[in-house]
């Protein structure tokens, strides 16, 4: 502990029992499997980009504590939604009162709420999209195909949007990820507001669907970058919330022995989510990691954390340990 700073030193002292406890355990449990070189996933679900998880997230990345993501096409653009519309966003402390009228209001405004924070669409999304279009369209053009998340480095690299950031640009996951050029897996990305603005190029028959690579080719490259990086070590995996961004690429474990039926290929080596999805209700947010056993993704020595809790309160406090904050 003695390299560890004030946060850390406070959940070790505090964090004692139940969901505290498996914070810490979890927390420790990560740092073992970066200090034992294996590399670690991470997942993201919910809405972790409009809640800044960047703040944390992204120089878990630049010190190489993170070597894949996951995440939903929602959590995809939203970090840079807030990365050059932030000073736009509306903050409503009292979202449980909004009445139907209230809500009407905000959309009539061109806000799109998220719990408590709403999303400008002109500044944010609209500014994005923009942006997407031309690289969309050049490779439309060129005859050329990419993954959703390699088309949102290219105008990132590019510097483009360097003119309207809005917060400081080490707070952002994502252009921390594309600098570090690490893969991300974005599953269903059709469903997302960029996804939306693609499909309605293709509908108008302005760009065509195939210039835009697939969730099975998504799933071929996880395959590569996971055989590869386990000839050696393990991969870890820690998600965060539940869905498509965890179900996924969980399952590429389970294809590589039971389709491929390579059984040279190790499991997992860590397993850790951050839920508060009730258990027993037939989720996939909700299942506990044993139920991981019978589907052919954890072995029952792997270490198994689970923490009931609120990730925007428990993902920082998690990375602020491992980064010896």
């Amino acid at each position: 502990m003695n390299n560890k700073g004030p946060i850390s030193k406070f959940i070790v002292e505090h964090y004692k029992h139940f969901n505290a406890a498996s914070l810490v355990d979890a927390a420790i449990g990560y740092e073992t499997q970066i200090s034992a070189g294996n590399k670690m996933m991470i997942t993201l679900a919910g809405a972790m980009s409009t809640a800044e998880l960047g703040k944390s997230l992204a120089e878990m990345i630049r010190q190489d504590k993170v070597d894949i993501i996951t995440c939903t096409g929602a959590n995809l653009e939203e970090d840079v939604f807030n990365l050059v519309a932030h000073n736009h966003y509306k903050r409503i402390p009292h979202y449980r009162d909004l009445s139907p009228a209230d809500e009407k209001e905000l959309l009539d405004n061109h806000y799109n709420r998220v719990t408590d924070t709403c999303i400008p669409e002109a500044e944010a999304m609209r500014a994005i999209e923009k942006h997407l279009y031309k690289v969309w369209k050049d490779a439309d053009t060129a005859g050329e195909r990419y993954l959703p998340h390699e088309y949102f480095y290219k105008i990132l690299l590019s510097g483009n949007l360097e003119e309207s950031y809005q917060i400081d640009p080490k707070d952002s996951w994502l252009l921390a990820a594309a600098q570090k050029n690490i893969p991300i897996v974005v599953p269903g990305w059709e469903d997302s507001t960029c996804g939306n603005f693609f499909a309605s190029y293709c509908i108008e028959k302005d760009m065509k669907p195939s210039t835009m690579k697939s969730g099975i080719e998504y799933m071929m490259m996880l395959s590569d970058w996971y055989q590869n990086n386990t000839k050696n070590n393990g991969v870890g995996f820690f998600q965060i919330g539940g869905g498509i961004a965890g179900d996924f690429p969980i399952c590429v474990v389970p294809m590589l022995h039971q389709d491929l039926e390579l059984d040279h290929v190790p499991m997992w080596s860590y397993f850790c989510q951050i839920s508060d999805s009730t258990t027993s209700y037939g989720s996939y947010s909700g299942a506990v990691p044993n139920e991981k056993i019978t589907w052919g993704k954890l072995l029952p020595e792997t270490p198994k954390f689970v923490i009931e809790s609120d990730a925007t309160i428990v993902a920082p406090l998690i990375f602020a340990y491992i980064l010896n904050w």
